[in-house]
């Protein structure tokens, strides 16, 4: 569904220098990335801002012409073929909105089934899908503006996916949302992919979205894919320190343990880090129990936002 090899984009800048003179200097937003993504996937692209996600997206969208590297998305070039593509594709940008905001809900609905050419009868059939799984129906006729954020976001889903897209392009979709709507947007992209087997492609800095709906994903960051893999394993990968919980019986002071260091006590209760290649939580009960009387245990596994940080700062070195 997308073929990127050696993809480049450059910009040309100018600064002041003085009082009456400019510099022009070029400045490299993306900087040889290649991959590819399967039809039915669903990929999580991230990295920090100025990474080169936005540029990306914009280049396989048409948006942008890249400067060099090849680009195939549907089959077509995006820059080259971009009115076409346009009826292959859907997008949904967290901050901008395709929706007429003195319009109500269903009028944009109708206007972009002109600008998409979309038959009357699969229209409506389209719609009435979406209303319900979507839960439309109270506010289809309230203007966009008057919209909650979470209200416009899947008005903003409704206007990406009426004219059935194969490839569906997310930048943060669930920005500002609250926890209810949240979940529900993510419910129902997870079935849109694997019911649907809309291909998707989703950059957010929200990384239990990624955890959530996505098994691979790509970190970018200066312009480079640092990562390529599944979501699940970057955390084993790159994640190997743990943390081991324990209450005990009474408050007392800092366990000593081998291959492993309280970090943190709170009353009775201990946060113990340590590094799966240097010892196993088996052993480590062990060790308290030699100390200390235990009343309950808990792992913390990696969170993917530590490890991803980690990657950013080099503390994770990808191989």
């Amino acid at each position: 569904m997308i073929e990127v090899g050696d993809l480049r984009k450059t910009f040309t800048v100018y600064r002041h220098v003085g009082r009456l003179r400019r510099e022009r200097r070029r400045v490299t937003a993306v900087d040889g990335i290649s991959f590819s993504v399967e039809r039915g996937e669903m990929v999580g692209y991230i990295g920090p801002n100025g990474a080169g996600k936005s540029t990306t997206i914009k280049m396989l969208t048409g948006i942008l012409v890249p400067s060099s590297g090849r680009l195939l998305v549907a089959g077509l070039a995006p820059a080259r073929r971009r009115t076409e593509l346009a009826r292959r594709i859907g997008v949904v940008f967290g901050n901008r909105s395709q929706l007429w905001w003195d319009l109500p809900l269903r009028d944009s609905f109708e206007l972009l089934r002109h600008i998409y050419r979309v038959p009357a009868a699969d229209h409506r059939r389209r719609t009435a899908e979406l209303r319900e799984l979507l839960d439309l129906e109270p506010f289809l006729d309230t203007p966009v503006r008057q919209l909650s954020l979470g209200q416009r976001m899947r008005g903003e889903l409704t206007a990406a996916l009426l004219h059935a897209p194969d490839l569906l392009f997310l930048d943060e979709p669930t920005v500002g949302l609250d926890i209810v709507s949240k979940a529900r947007v993510r419910e129902f992209l997870a079935d849109l992919n694997r019911k649907g087997g809309v291909t998707v492609l989703l950059t957010t800095h929200d990384l239990s979205d990624i955890e959530r709906l996505c098994p691979r994903m790509l970190i970018i960051d200066k312009g480079r894919v640092l990562y390529d893999g599944g979501t699940a394993e970057i955390a084993t990968r790159f994640g190997a320190e743990r943390t081991l919980v324990v209450d005990l019986t009474e408050t007392r002071a800092p366990l000593r343990l081998a291959r492993a260091a309280v970090v943190r006590t709170d009353g009775p209760r201990q946060w113990i880090r340590f590094r799966s290649e240097e010892t196993t939580a088996a052993a480590l009960i062990s060790a308290i129990t030699e100390q200390a009387q235990l009343v309950d245990l808990s792992i913390e596994e990696p969170d993917i936002e530590e490890v991803v940080r980690r990657v950013y700062t080099g503390e994770a070195v990808l191989t």
